[in-house]
């Protein structure tokens, strides 16, 4: 685990994603946290040591999806399929497959598995399984404003982990999608999807992969928006956990009451022409119940806080 010292920064963006906005300035106590993403073999340790099974690896009630057709009500996960040429971009359903028997241990469907991968990532996990990993190595998840914080490096406002410019000299600083999303990629960054971690360089704090790779969970549940400034410099937001539950349902899908929880960090998919979210600023809402192949684990120790017990 990589120490972060506390701070005051300017979380959030005014320049990109409605989302984002707007910036604020927010501070948080030292913190300690792990140098890369959660990774497949780290995983494959803990469920060795406890045998948890994932949601993408549980049966499913067929209560729980009215309408659902009976080839789908089986375990599995959603997985990126490239499309054979440009697609509206407005519908995600033509690049994410619901793939029976895509979990953890299978990444791409049944028929595909881990093996040489123990270094990549582990994806399709749920946030429950995120929570589970973090109990389990006595760990927690951040929150948004950790993660924020932590990801910027120690240098506030600039666009990227590492500047302001997304290439900077033509060199790639992380794992993200060149080209036209979701049918033309040339891996001019060297990987179509999952990179090893630690493939990148580091930020200033020494930590590699808070952009692109994998979205990562936080704690906190999602609204559309930040909170604005505080009017008074002295109210500053010290270790915000975010709103409650209720901002975080969908108004698009009212049919689906599960509560979405923020990520963070953008992934191997993040496009120019359709997501630029590979930027310590970007987030975006996940379903809880739901793991797909670009989302995984970081973990975090708070520094414990010492009070007067008494005698």
């Amino acid at each position: 685990m990589i120490e972060i010292p506390a701070g005051t920064f300017r979380m959030g963006s005014d320049d990109h994603y409605p989302e984002e906005a707007p910036a604020h300035q927010v501070s948080v106590d030292a913190f300690s946290i792990s140098p890369t993403t959660v990774t497949n073999e780290q995983f494959a340790a803990f469920v060795d040591s406890t045998g948890y099974a994932t949601v993408a690896e549980r049966p499913l009630d067929p209560a729980d999806y009215p309408g659902a057709p009976a080839e789908n009500l089986v375990p599995g996960s959603l997985v990126f399929t490239m499309t054979q040429g440009p697609v509206d971009l407005r519908h995600l359903s033509q690049w994410w497959t619901w793939t029976p028997g895509a979990s953890w241990r299978h990444p791409e469907g049944r028929r595909s598995s881990i093996d040489g991968r123990l270094d990549h990532p582990v994806v399709h996990v749920a946030f429950e399984d995120a929570e589970a990993y973090a109990a389990w190595a006595r760990e927690e998840l951040p929150t948004e404003a950790e993660w924020e914080y932590a990801a910027r490096g120690g240098s506030d406002g600039r666009a990227f982990t590492w500047g302001d410019e997304a290439v900077p000299d033509g060199r790639y600083l992380a794992n993200f999608w060149q080209g036209d999303f979701p049918w033309r990629n040339s891996r001019a960054d060297g990987y179509a999807a999952t990179a090893p971690v630690g493939s990148f360089p580091p930020n200033g704090f020494g930590l590699h992969d808070m952009a692109g790779n994998v979205w990562e969970w936080t704690t906190d549940w999602y609204s559309t928006h930040h909170e604005a400034d505080a009017d008074k410099a002295c109210c500053v937001p010290s270790n915000p956990r975010g709103p409650g539950i209720e901002s975080s349902y969908d108004p698009e899908q009212p049919q689906f009451r599960v509560p979405r929880k923020v990520i963070k960090g953008g992934s191997f998919l993040c496009a120019d022409n359709y997501c630029q979210r590979y930027r310590p600023a970007a987030r975006r809402p996940q379903m809880i119940d739901t793991g797909m192949s670009h989302i995984g684990i970081r973990t975090i120790k708070r520094v414990e806080e010492v009070g007067d017990h008494g005698a």
